[in-house]
Protein backbone atom coordinates (compact mmCIF):
# COMPACT_ATOMS: atom_id res chain seq x y z
CA UNK A 1 0.00 0.00 0.00
CA UNK A 2 1.47 3.36 -1.05
CA UNK A 3 1.11 6.20 1.43
CA UNK A 4 -0.44 9.35 -0.05
CA UNK A 5 -1.08 12.85 1.26
CA UNK A 6 -4.49 13.08 2.97
CA UNK A 7 -4.69 9.43 4.03
CA UNK A 8 -5.70 8.62 7.59
CA UNK A 9 -3.73 5.71 9.02
CA UNK A 10 -3.13 3.95 12.31
CA UNK A 11 0.37 3.63 13.67
CA UNK A 12 2.34 2.92 16.79
CA UNK A 13 4.38 5.60 18.57
CA UNK A 14 8.01 4.45 18.40
CA UNK A 15 9.78 7.46 19.88
CA UNK A 16 9.20 10.81 21.57
CA UNK A 17 11.36 13.93 21.37
CA UNK A 18 10.91 17.53 22.58
CA UNK A 19 9.61 18.56 19.16
CA UNK A 20 7.32 15.65 18.31
CA UNK A 21 6.66 11.93 18.14
CA UNK A 22 7.76 9.28 15.64
CA UNK A 23 5.07 6.90 14.48
CA UNK A 24 5.63 3.50 12.81
CA UNK A 25 3.27 3.20 9.84
CA UNK A 26 2.28 0.21 7.65
CA UNK A 27 4.86 -1.04 5.09
CA UNK A 28 7.72 -0.49 7.60
CA UNK A 29 7.70 3.29 7.19
CA UNK A 30 8.09 5.91 9.91
CA UNK A 31 6.61 9.39 10.03
CA UNK A 32 6.82 12.25 12.47
CA UNK A 33 4.05 14.18 14.23
CA UNK A 34 5.27 17.66 15.15
CA UNK A 35 4.31 18.81 18.66
CA UNK A 36 2.00 21.46 17.14
CA UNK A 37 0.05 18.71 15.34
CA UNK A 38 -0.58 16.47 18.37
CA UNK A 39 -3.60 18.22 19.93
CA UNK A 40 -5.89 21.20 19.39
CA UNK A 41 -4.54 22.88 22.52
CA UNK A 42 -1.10 24.22 23.45
CA UNK A 43 1.25 21.41 24.49
CA UNK A 44 4.10 22.08 26.86
CA UNK A 45 5.15 18.45 27.38
CA UNK A 46 4.41 15.96 24.61
CA UNK A 47 4.68 13.05 27.06
CA UNK A 48 1.40 14.21 28.60
CA UNK A 49 -0.42 13.33 25.35
CA UNK A 50 1.34 10.28 23.86
CA UNK A 51 3.40 7.36 25.16
CA UNK A 52 5.82 5.02 23.37
CA UNK A 53 3.92 1.95 22.16
CA UNK A 54 0.56 3.75 21.99
CA UNK A 55 -1.53 3.22 18.84
CA UNK A 56 -2.64 6.52 17.31
CA UNK A 57 -4.61 7.73 14.29
CA UNK A 58 -2.66 10.08 12.02
CA UNK A 59 -3.27 12.01 8.83
CA UNK A 60 -0.52 12.27 6.22
CA UNK A 61 0.25 15.96 5.67
CA UNK A 62 3.27 15.83 3.37
CA UNK A 63 5.82 13.53 1.75
CA UNK A 64 9.21 15.23 1.36
CA UNK A 65 12.34 13.33 0.28
CA UNK A 66 11.30 10.16 2.10
CA UNK A 67 10.15 12.05 5.21
CA UNK A 68 6.51 11.69 6.15
CA UNK A 69 4.86 14.57 7.98
CA UNK A 70 1.87 13.51 10.10
CA UNK A 71 -0.88 15.11 12.17
CA UNK A 72 -2.86 13.58 15.00
CA UNK A 73 -5.17 16.55 15.51
CA UNK A 74 -6.29 16.58 11.86
CA UNK A 75 -6.99 12.84 11.90
CA UNK A 76 -9.84 13.18 14.39
CA UNK A 77 -12.50 15.90 14.27
CA UNK A 78 -12.21 18.59 16.92
CA UNK A 79 -14.78 18.29 19.66
CA UNK A 80 -16.84 21.46 19.84
CA UNK A 81 -17.19 22.42 23.47
CA UNK A 82 -19.61 25.17 24.45
CA UNK A 83 -17.71 28.26 25.47
CA UNK A 84 -17.82 28.94 29.16
CA UNK A 85 -18.06 32.73 29.39
CA UNK A 86 -17.50 34.22 32.79
CA UNK A 87 -19.98 36.93 31.88
CA UNK A 88 -23.28 35.67 30.57
CA UNK A 89 -24.19 39.11 29.15
CA UNK A 90 -21.12 39.15 26.90
CA UNK A 91 -21.84 38.28 23.27
CA UNK A 92 -19.76 35.81 21.29
CA UNK A 93 -17.07 37.26 19.02
CA UNK A 94 -18.68 38.90 16.03
CA UNK A 95 -22.10 38.80 17.69
CA UNK A 96 -23.58 42.15 18.66
CA UNK A 97 -26.54 43.05 20.82
CA UNK A 98 -28.70 43.97 17.83
CA UNK A 99 -28.16 40.53 16.29
CA UNK A 100 -29.22 38.81 19.51
CA UNK A 101 -32.51 40.69 19.44
CA UNK A 102 -33.31 39.37 15.98
CA UNK A 103 -32.80 42.59 14.04
CA UNK A 104 -30.56 42.33 10.98
CA UNK A 105 -27.08 43.79 11.04
CA UNK A 106 -26.95 47.37 9.79
CA UNK A 107 -24.53 48.25 6.99
CA UNK A 108 -21.38 50.12 7.92
CA UNK A 109 -21.69 53.92 7.89
CA UNK A 110 -18.46 55.88 8.19
CA UNK A 111 -18.28 58.76 10.63
CA UNK A 112 -18.66 62.25 9.17
CA UNK A 113 -15.33 63.84 8.32
CA UNK A 114 -13.79 66.23 10.82
CA UNK A 115 -13.92 69.66 9.30
CA UNK A 116 -11.51 71.44 11.58
CA UNK A 117 -10.03 71.00 15.03
CA UNK A 118 -10.90 74.64 15.68
CA UNK A 119 -14.37 73.73 16.98
CA UNK A 120 -12.92 72.93 20.40
CA UNK A 121 -12.87 75.82 22.85
CA UNK A 122 -9.80 75.84 25.04
CA UNK A 123 -11.22 78.45 27.36
CA UNK A 124 -14.73 79.61 28.01
CA UNK A 125 -15.30 82.62 25.79
CA UNK A 126 -18.10 84.33 24.01
CA UNK A 127 -18.30 82.83 20.55
CA UNK A 128 -19.87 85.64 18.62
CA UNK A 129 -17.84 88.55 20.02
CA UNK A 130 -15.33 89.77 17.50
CA UNK A 131 -11.90 90.37 19.04
CA UNK A 132 -9.10 92.40 17.61
CA UNK A 133 -5.56 91.20 17.21
CA UNK A 134 -4.39 93.54 19.97
CA UNK A 135 -6.94 92.08 22.41
CA UNK A 136 -5.87 88.52 21.62
CA UNK A 137 -2.19 89.47 21.95
CA UNK A 138 -2.65 91.14 25.35
CA UNK A 139 -4.62 88.11 26.59
CA UNK A 140 -1.84 85.80 25.38
CA UNK A 141 0.82 87.92 27.12
CA UNK A 142 -1.15 87.89 30.37
CA UNK A 143 -1.61 84.11 30.40
CA UNK A 144 2.06 83.62 29.48
CA UNK A 145 3.19 85.86 32.34
CA UNK A 146 0.92 84.00 34.75
CA UNK A 147 2.35 80.66 33.67
CA UNK A 148 5.95 81.87 33.96
CA UNK A 149 5.35 83.25 37.45
CA UNK A 150 3.77 79.93 38.48
CA UNK A 151 6.82 78.09 37.15
CA UNK A 152 9.20 80.42 39.01
CA UNK A 153 7.29 79.95 42.26
CA UNK A 154 7.36 76.19 41.77
CA UNK A 155 11.12 76.28 41.12
CA UNK A 156 11.75 78.29 44.29
CA UNK A 157 9.80 75.87 46.45
CA UNK A 158 11.83 72.96 45.05
CA UNK A 159 15.14 74.70 45.75
CA UNK A 160 14.08 75.37 49.37
CA UNK A 161 13.22 71.72 49.87
CA UNK A 162 16.59 70.67 48.44
CA UNK A 163 18.48 72.95 50.81
CA UNK A 164 16.76 71.47 53.82
CA UNK A 165 17.67 67.84 53.15
CA UNK A 166 20.73 67.93 55.43
CA UNK A 167 23.42 66.79 53.04
CA UNK A 168 24.64 70.30 52.12
CA UNK A 169 23.85 70.08 48.40
CA UNK A 170 21.40 72.19 46.44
Amino acid sequence: MAIEVGMILEGKVSGITKFGAFVDLPDSQTGMVHISEVAHTYINEIGDYVKVGQTVKVKVLALNNGKISLSMKQAVPQERKPRNNDRGDRPERGDRNNRRQGTPRQPYKPAPPVKSPGNYEWQASKKNTPTSFEDMMSKFKQTSEDKISDLKRGGESRSYSRRGNGNGRK
